[in-house]
């Protein structure tokens, strides 16, 4: 059992991602802690690349601001040993594989190990591909499930690792007002297999969501709503808070 899947046992995990370098990696870094201190269980950390495929406008704009401001894998490197220091709560790269591949699949893998990365959600990388990865050193391998993946859910929630990440709705990230997807259907079907916790997100935004969706899955997952508070420099800590209330 890994770090992250023990996050899950006091009860229902709130999970809360953020664009590593937006606004700069010092001020990602003190996001990460003061989420940690308002309850969240994980922390996504968003590694910022130019053709973030699964995205919207709001994590979109993140990313071009965190790699205009300098921020590179291995300086996220550095920001991770830092946080290491403060905090164990688990951390989890979200990434495509482009600047993995870059970076070399060993040597980045390694490199997660040494500096106390949990996990990693690569979007782009297909599941029936996943074994172009022979060495993870220990790294869980957080796959995506998405409402059209319908026959492939059961094989994909057979080998999750971490959490499985049940994407809430069609389309790319971005806060929605309503989510109109059979996700109880798409979770019982996966629960028939997973051996790790099921967390759902896409579109979350609000405590009503959040506490709705937390009555059939173990985890909330929450990006663009905070990604986009960072944005205009309000409290994040407040609103995680609430969020994890709300489950």
């Amino acid at each position: 059992m890994s770090k992250i899947s023990d996050a899950f046992k006091k009860g229902k995990a709130f999970i809360a991602f953020v664009t590593a370098g937006d606004p700069n990696l010092e001020t990602t870094e003190k996001f990460v802690l003061e989420m940690k201190r308002s309850g969240a269980d994980i922390i996504e950390l968003g590694i910022p690349f130019s053709d973030p495929i699964a995205e919207g406008p709001v994590i979109q704009e993140a990313n071009l601001r965190a790699l205009a401001s300098g921020t590179t894998v291995s300086k996220i490197f550095d920001m991770v040993k830092r946080i290491r220091e403060k905090s164990q709560i688990p951390l989890v790269f979200l990434t495509y594989i482009n600047p993995v591949l870059k970076y070399g699949y060993d040597a980045f893998f390694a490199k997660c190990k040494e500096t106390g990365v949990d996990g990693i959600i690569i979007p782009d990388l297909p599941f029936e591909e996943q074994a172009e990865i022979p060495n993870r050193h220990g790294i869980d391998l957080i796959p995506l499930v998405a409402p059209t993946s319908e026959a492939r859910i059961r094989k994909i929630a057979a080998v999750a690792e971490g959490y499985l990440y049940v994407v809430s709705s069609l389309g790319v990230t971005g806060m929605r007002s309503e989510i109109k997807t059979d996700l109880k259907s798409i979770i019982n079907i996966a629960r028939e297999t997973a051996k790790v916790p099921i967390a759902v997100g896409f579109g979350i935004n609000t405590p009503e969501q959040a506490s709705q969706i937390s009555k059939i899955a173990d985890g909330v997952i929450v990006g663009s709503a905070i990604v986009k508070i960072i944005a205009e420099k309000k409290s994040v800590g407040e609103y995680v808070k609430k969020m994890k209330e709300a489950i």
